[in-house]
């Protein structure tokens, strides 16, 4: 990681856009990125020191007191495997032990094998207890 330098910053819409692209997100429409990223509650860039690119990103959007959720977990695929998203979520997590309070429902959505990574932090299945669900508007 010392390539690296870890901002505690919403990422910009064009590397939003990018990133969601390249590591196989849903791409999301540049108008819902303009309404959706000024409502960060704590966002995280991780910027390649030579030239400042962001290769990686995650966000926190909620109401900030009683449920939060952790999305936007992405690192350009040419970057993986160098720990950039364990960096991106050891930094999210930081920020919500910090900032929320212990009652806090804190969730995420981990697509494929991603749970693996999330369960480093404390994350757990929610089934049978609950099930998540999804919905998005077409």
């Amino acid at each position: 990681m010392e390539d690296f330098e870890i901002l505690h910053e919403t990422p910009s819409p064009e590397d939003y856009f990018r990133l969601r692209q390249i590591s196989g997100l849903t791409p999301k429409t540049r108008e819902a990125i303009a309404r959706g990223l000024p409502n960060t509650l704590f966002g995280v860039v991780v910027r390649h020191k030579d030239d400042g690119k962001v290769v990686g990103m995650g966000r926190v959007v909620g109401d900030g007191g009683l449920f939060v959720q952790i999305v936007d977990i992405a690192v350009e695929p040419a970057y993986q495997g160098r720990g950039i998203g364990k960096a991106i979520m050891q930094t999210i997590m930081d920020w919500v032990k910090k900032e929320l309070f212990a009652s806090a429902y804190v969730s995420l959505i981990a697509d494929g094998e991603a749970y693996r990574l999330y369960e480093q932090y404390g994350f757990e299945m929610t089934a049978p207890r609950s099930v998540g669900m999804a919905m998005c508007i077409q």
